[in-house]
């Protein structure tokens, strides 16, 4: 049987079947293979993605929740500062009141010092008065103002010597 342009009806039968055969051959061979392995790939996609989007849900609110207690932190440490200058006055306090203590202290011990060197000196003053005042009625006593003025040099003479 020959056709007209040379073309064998046979041949295109037998290519025809051929073609069948290779596609039946090439769907059990390959099709269901590569189907299986791409729907797998898409399951493991569609998991990743899944979890993606769930670690993305937990970073958002691990986020919020970090927010809220970085906040509450900042809250803390103004309340911390706070209390930590109530406790500073209250030290400086404490020291300040110590201190005056101190002071009121020290110029009751400087008043009672000088009270005592003021009776002292009092004392003194009065012993050299009553010296004086000795020395004074001698000379009234002496007659001769000669032995009385030799008294007197004689008695700051002693006086002088007893001051070395």
């Amino acid at each position: 049987m020959n056709l007209p342009l040379n073309i064998d009806l046979r041949q295109i039968l037998l290519h025809m079947l051929n073609f069948v055969i290779l596609a039946f051959g090439m769907y059990f061979i390959l099709y269901k293979p590569v189907k299986e392995f791409m729907e797998k790939r898409r399951k493991i996609y569609e998991t990743t993605d899944k979890e993606a989007k769930e670690n993305l849900a937990k970073a958002d609110s691990l986020k919020k929740e970090y927010e809220e207690k970085l906040s509450f932190a900042d809250e803390e440490i103004k309340k911390s500062r706070e209390q930590s200058e109530l406790q500073a006055n209250s030290d400086a306090a404490k020291i300040i009141a110590k201190a005056q203590k101190e002071a009121e202290d020290i110029l009751n011990k400087s008043k009672k010092q000088a009270e005592y060197e003021s009776k002292e000196a009092l004392q003194r003053a009065n012993r050299e008065i009553s010296e004086i005042t000795v020395a004074a009625a001698k000379k009234v006593v002496y007659k001769d103002t000669r032995e009385a003025f030799d008294a007197f040099l004689e008695s700051a003479k002693g006086d002088a010597d007893g001051g070395k």
